[in-house]
């Protein structure tokens, strides 16, 4: 960038020497880097953010629930993948997406979140956790792999501004 600059600079002035006029114009030009700051993303911004979660997403908008998940929190996510959805048999997620469903919908959704800022590493064997739909999920770890009622924690520790997100492997479906 330096070099261009000085090049510019030294085009102009051999013009401007070439040039047999007493006035020479200079125009320089200032550029300020802006540093933006962004506010902090919610558990929702984080899944809408991931190419891998956009039937999440559709879930949660056809749920109703993304006021829900982008307020104060904290929330933990155990965020189901697109591939997790699609391993579904054929036609659930269809027709949990129908707005006569909506309810069996919120149901299955917030069987995915907890109440609380849980990080993996406070995660522990055996242990068991209430969800928002008042169902309990097991925590199984075994050779550093952390299971959620059998699902696969493929990403942990997404944080964001009003929980954490995981990204499991599996659709959980309550009882």
């Amino acid at each position: 960038m330096l070099t261009l600059a000085v090049a510019c600079s030294a085009a102009v002035f051999t013009v401007g020497c070439d040039n047999k006029s007493t006035e020479t114009e200079e125009t320089t030009e200032v550029v300020e880097e802006v540093v933006v700051e962004e506010a902090p993303n919610t558990v929702v911004d984080i899944a809408e953010g991931s190419p891998d979660h956009t039937t999440l997403v559709a879930a949660v908008s056809a749920a109703g629930l993304f006021e829900t998940l982008s307020g104060d929190g904290p929330f933990t996510v155990f965020a189901p993948t697109n591939a997790a959805f699609a391993a579904l048999p054929e036609g659930t997620v269809d027709n949990l997406l129908k707005p006569e469903m909506k309810d069996q919908l919120t149901g299955v959704l917030t069987y995915h979140v907890v109440a609380g800022n849980v990080m993996s590493g406070d995660l522990s064997d055996g242990q068991v956790v209430t969800t928002l739909n008042g169902q309990e999920l097991t925590v199984s770890i075994k050779d550093g792999k952390v299971m959620i009622n059998g699902a696969t924690v493929v990403a942990a520790d997404l944080a964001g501004s009003n929980g954490v997100v995981h990204v499991i492997d599996s659709v959980l479906l309550p009882k």
